[in-house]
C-alpha cells in the first residue's frame, strides 16, 4: 500500500501510520472497557517499543494515578515470589484487585527468561480480578526492566487498585523499585547473613516496610530486633519502618504485612506526601525519557555521520581527549557550545 496524500498533494502519513493509529485508538477504548485481551497487546507493544507506543501511553495518561504501586525486593531466595502470591490472595479477599509486574532475569547469551514468577502464581491465572505479567530484564539492571513503569501505569489505567512489582533481586542496590513505588517492601531473610550486613547503605533508605521471610528459621526473632535497633540509631524520619515477620509458604503474617502497606498509603496521604512524591517522580521520567531519546539520537549520528566517526577514531588514536571530544559531539548536536 502507498502513501496516502492530502487533497493538494502533500504526502502527509503513510497508510502503516494511518493503520497503527487507528490500532492504538482502538486498543485504548477496548482497555479502558476492561477488556483483558486489549491489556495484554498494550503491555505487549510498551514492551516492544512499538511504534505506536508513545501515543498509546499518551492517551492512557489522563486515566493513571489512582492505583497503590508496591514494590517488593530482596536477594534472590528470600521468597519474594511466594510472598507477592500469598499478598495477592489477601487482597483479593478483601475486594480489591491487583495487578502484577514480575521480572525475571534475562540471559546474558539468548536473551531469553525463564518468567518463573507466572508458574508461581498459577493460583490467580484464572482470577479475572488478578493479572500478571512477567518481564525479563533485557539488560537492565536496578531490578526493573526498562518498560516496567510504562506498564505499570499501563495496569493502573485498567483500573487495577494495587499494582505490585517484584524486582529480579539484585542484592544491595535496588533503588529503580523506590523510584517507581509508592511502597517499597524489602525483603530479607535470616538465612541471608547478619542484619548488618545485609542492610547495606541504600537498602535502609529505600525502604518503607522491613519483612524478615521465613520466621521459621533460626535467627529470624534476632534479625527483627537488629533491624529494629538499627533503626532506632538511624537519623529520624516522618515514616519509621514497621518490621513484620513472615512465612510466605505458611501464609503467617501476610495480614500484618497488609495493615502496613495500608498504614504507609494511607500516610502518604497525609499532608499531600503521596502526590509531592508522584510529581517528583514524573518529573524525573520526563529527564529520563529525554535523555534515553538524546541517547538514541546521538547513537545513530555516530552510525551514520562520517564527522562523528571521524572524532571517535582521533581519540582512539589519541589525537584528542575524551572529554574535549564530548563537548564536540554535543556542539554537533546543538546542545552545547565550545566555550568553557
Amino acid at each position: 500500500m502507498g502513501p496516502s496524500r492530502s487533497g493538494c498533494g502533500k504526502i502527509d502519513v503513510t497508510d502503516n501510520e494511518v493503520m497503527d493509529l487507528l490500532l492504538g485508538e482502538n486498543l485504548v477504548g477496548e482497555l479502558l472497557d476492561g477488556n483483558r485481551r486489549a491489556l495484554a497487546r498494550v503491555i505487549s507493544l510498551v514492551e516492544n517499543d512499538a511504534p505506536e507506543k508513545e501515543r498509546i501511553l499518551a492517551q492512557l495518561f489522563p486515566h493513571t494515578g489512582r492505583a497503590h504501586y508496591v514494590g517488593f525486593t530482596g536477594a534472590p531466595g528470600a521468597g519474594k515470589s511466594s510472598l507477592v502470591d500469598k499478598f495477592t490472595s489477601h487482597v483479593r479477599k478483601l475486594g480489591l484487585t491487583v495487578g502484577i509486574v514480575a521480572i525475571d532475569p534475562s540471559s546474558p547469551f539468548t536473551g531469553g527468561a525463564l518468567l518463573g514468577d507466572r508458574i508461581r502464581m498459577q493460583e490467580h491465572a484464572l482470577d479475572e480480578g488478578v493479572f500478571i505479567r512477567s518481564m525479563g530484564t533485557r539488560g537492565s539492571l536496578g531490578g526493573l526492566a526498562r518498560s516496567t513503569k510504562q506498564v505499570m501505569k499501563v495496569l493502573d489505567a485498567f483500573g487495577k487498585d494495587l499494582v505490585l512489582v517484584e524486582t529480579v533481586g539484585v542484592g544491595q542496590s535496588e533503588l529503580d523499585v523506590a523510584r517507581a513505588a509508592d511502597t517499597t517492601v524489602v525483603i530479607l531473610t535470616p538465612a541471608s547473613g547478619d542484619a548488618i550486613q545485609t542492610l547495606k547503605a541504600g537498602i535502609m533508605e529505600i525502604a518503607d516496610i522491613f519483612v524478615v521471610n521465613k520466621n521459621d528459621l533460626p535467627g529470624a526473632q534476632e534479625m527483627v530486633r537488629d533491624i529494629n535497633a538499627m533503626l532506632d540509631l538511624a537519623p529520624k524520619r516522618d515514616w519509621r519502618p514497621p518490621v513484620v515477620a513472615t512465612n510466605a509458604l505458611a501464609g503467617e503474617g501476610i495480614d500484618e504485612l497488609y495493615s502496613a502497606v495500608e498504614k504507609h498509603w494511607q500516610f502518604l496521604k497525609q499532608d499531600g506526601r503521596g502526590e509531592q512524591l508522584r510529581q517528583e517522580r514524573l518529573q524525573q521520567e520526563v529527564l529520563e525519557t529525554a535523555v534515553g531519546e538524546l541517547r538514541e539520537q546521538l547513537f545513530r549520528g555516530l552510525a551514520v555521520e562520517p564527522e562523528l566517526q571521524d572524532l571517535l577514531n582521533r581519540v582512539g588514536q589519541r589525537e584528542i581527549d575524551p572529554y574535549t571530544a564530548a563537548k564536540e559531539v554535543l556542539v554537533h548536536a546543538g546542545l552545547g557550545n565550545r566555550s568553557r
